[in-house]
């Protein structure tokens, strides 16, 4: 299994706005623009709107994702709750109702619908670890999963679309709609390095790529998905809440 940026479904660079919510209070959203948005926001999104590319969706997205707040099915890892704010890039006001749908790897590497490419076998009902969310009236999309493992060729990190209009279906899942943004969320290496110690991330032997390796990611902080992590707990194994305020453009 390789995800090396050449995708079969490479996507435009259009122009987005990227931040973290734990920053918002440190940068104005531009000089030229010093006066707070009009409209309501979140306070933790309202000030800062950093630009960044999109990033491609790589090889392994599948259509239909259910709309759930909790993708993991049982799977082992450690927990990773997202906590990820939608705004719009111009303003900076926050986005309800735009669907924040999510998709990675477990901790051996292996995609649902793709189990096998990263050299395990075990159970593949094509959703595990995929899904969404719609945002509340403060922009947040909630998704509970778990750590991401790695595979060759790619650090470890999550695919992230954002979609509005969307209707939601009797199956669980969503149609229509317009989607405004692909991207992909990072992880600090400290963090990663560590849970890369426990089990079952332990037993992938596959040559683990990091952030400075990546061929997508290339080093721009939270303006390039760089996710904040905060501990739930006193150990590794507790697992970590991350945020990330997303910018799109909203036609």
């Amino acid at each position: 299994m390789t995800d090396t940026g050449a995708a079969t479904n490479p996507i435009g660079r259009r122009t987005v706005l990227i931040a973290t919510g734990t920053t918002a209070a440190v940068l104005a959203v531009g000089a030229a623009a010093p006066e707070a948005p009009a409209s309501p926001v979140d306070a933790a999104a309202a000030a800062v709107c950093t630009l960044t590319k999109e990033m491609t969706e790589g090889p392994y997205y599948l259509d239909g994702a259910l709309v759930r707040a909790d993708v993991t099915e049982g799977k082992a890892g450690i927990p990773l709750k997202l906590a990820l704010t939608v705004v719009n890039d111009s303003t900076c006001a926050v986005i309800p109702n735009a669907l924040v749908e999510i998709w990675h790897c477990d901790a051996l590497g292996e995609y649902s619908g793709y189990v096998g490419n990263n050299g395990h076998s075990e159970p593949d009902d094509g959703t595990f670890l995929r899904g969404g969310v719609l945002t509340n009236s403060a922009g947040l999309a909630n998704i509970t999963t778990i750590y991401p493992g790695w595979y060759r060729g790619r650090c470890v990190h999550i695919h992230v679309k954002v979609h509005t209009g969307v209707t939601l279906t009797s199956d669980g899942s969503f149609t229509g709609g317009q989607e405004l943004h692909t991207g992909q969320l990072f992880i600090d290496e400290t963090i990663t390095t560590a849970v890369a110690k426990i089990s079952p991330y332990s037993t992938n032997t596959v040559t683990r790529t990091t952030l400075a390796q990546d061929s997508i990611y290339d080093d721009g902080g939270a303006a390039s998905g760089l996710m904040t992590l905060t501990a739930l707990g006193s150990s590794t194994s507790s697992g970590y809440t991350g945020t990330l305020t997303l910018g799109v453009q909203e036609s």
